[in-house]
């Protein structure tokens, strides 16, 4: 789970990211495969790692990529992709016939702090080491208020975002980022949000304090943004996940916390129970 990332990482309106706009097909190239066969495929895929294939049973990567509309034709930008856990799956989906962008920490910032750089640094570690599944990926950095060098505006079909919704409201910048995703996508374009989910009536700082956010919450900030929200899914949903927990969502796995302190109740619960929102720009 994705630990609150200090406000600085934040701090700058950027995002290094080339020209979004899809792939173009070579002249007789083959048709890009259905997006249920190239995604289980990439699930599938050797380069995933044992330990990320296990986790597969609470993020539900097939439905939740397919909830959300992804086809390997597609311009994409995945927000803040940490240890690259979707990016294993999305890259090799998009490689032949769309574009993977990865807007990760600000890492040229004079204040970047030492976790930030090397969570990027294993990022592109991971990229290079693999360049036949990740050599198209485009390394960015995480937006704030623009896509500053995304031409034109509006060039993506879909924007990811994975349990980070909840560091954006600690740092105060989730309604600029929320815009920031508006512009980017085409109209019609999709943004998908996963996300801890608390329990509805949660105040904020109980939600700063715990990583938990409410789906209301989500939701009116996205169409305050100018979203419209085109479905929601129980895929992610963890009933045995009552959300309260001394260390909030991080006693859960695969964080968990407090260390051996009620280790075995909390593998019981397993991961979150987390909301899985749609929202289309409206053409």
């Amino acid at each position: 789970m994705t630990p609150f990332p200090p406000r600085r990482y934040f701090l700058r309106q950027t995002v290094l990211l080339a020209a979004a706009g899809a792939l173009a097909l070579a002249s007789g190239a083959a048709a890009p495969a259905g997006g249920d066969e190239a995604l289980a495929a990439a699930i599938a895929g050797a380069r995933r790692s044992a330990a990320n294939k296990a986790r597969d049973a609470y993020r539900h990567p097939l439905q939740t990529l397919r909830f959300f509309g992804l086809q390997p034709d597609q311009t994409v930008i995945e927000i803040a992709p940490g240890g690259g856990w979707y990016t294993e799956i999305l890259a090799p989906v998009l490689r032949d016939h769309g574009k993977l962008y990865a807007a990760h920490y600000d890492v040229l910032a004079p204040d970047a702090s030492e976790d930030g750089k090397r969570s990027r640094a294993n990022y592109e570690k991971k990229l290079a080491q693999d360049t036949a599944s990740y050599g198209k990926v485009t390394l960015g950095t995480l937006p704030v208020r623009a896509f500053t060098d995304i031409a034109p505006p509006g060039g993506a079909d879909l924007v990811l975002t994975f349990r980070n919704i909840h560091n954006w409201i600690k740092d105060g910048h989730l309604d600029d980022s929320l815009r920031a995703f508006y512009a980017v996508l085409k109209p019609g374009g999709v943004l998908g949000v996963e996300e801890h989910r608390a329990t509805p009536g949660t105040s904020l700082e109980q939600m700063i304090a715990t990583g938990y956010v409410t789906e209301d919450y989500v939701i009116d900030h996205a169409r305050a943004a100018g979203f419209a929200l085109a479905g929601r899914s129980e895929i992610n949903a963890n009933p045995r996940d009552n959300h309260d927990h001394p260390d909030g969502v991080w006693s859960l796995p695969p964080t968990l916390r407090g260390g051996e302190r009620d280790r075995a109740s909390f593998l019981a619960i397993g991961e979150s129970d987390r909301m899985t929102l749609k929202f289309v720009k409206p053409r």
